[in-house]
């Protein structure tokens, strides 16, 4: 299939880099869509949450991305949510029904903090 060793190192990067190959021919893979303003997402990285604080709609669902390799939890200081033990790569959403501040922390970790703000449209 390839003539050289050149041909197929450039096809495996092509690859790697988020190309496809489809039935001999190359395709560019699509790109994930980004988040909107309507879903915000809360990143988990190196021990902390980011954006630690963040203002959303009534409404409004808030998703949490582990990117860290050890897993972490969400946990409303509250009581108004919880989530099992998020692995790295899964994540955990929560929609936000009533205005208000809703600080949370990591089980695991407690000195990982953030906060939520509900407000009214």
């Amino acid at each position: 299939m390839f003539k050289s060793n050149a041909a197929r190192a450039a096809l495996i990067a092509f690859a790697l880099m988020g190309g496809v190959c489809i039935g001999g021919g190359l395709a560019l893979a699509a790109a994930p869509a980004p988040a909107t303003a309507s879903a915000p997402v809360v990143t988990i990285g190196n021990f902390t949450f980011g954006p630690m604080t963040l203002t959303v709609p009534v409404g409004g669902q808030v998703t949490w991305v582990n990117d860290d390799d050890v897993p972490h939890t969400v946990v409303a200081t509250d009581g108004t949510f919880r989530s099992h033990p998020i692995d790295s790569e899964e994540r955990f959403s929560f929609t936000f029904t009533k205005p208000g501040v809703y600080s949370y922390f990591c089980s695991l970790h407690p000195r990982m903090v953030g906060k939520v703000i509900v407000k009214r449209p």
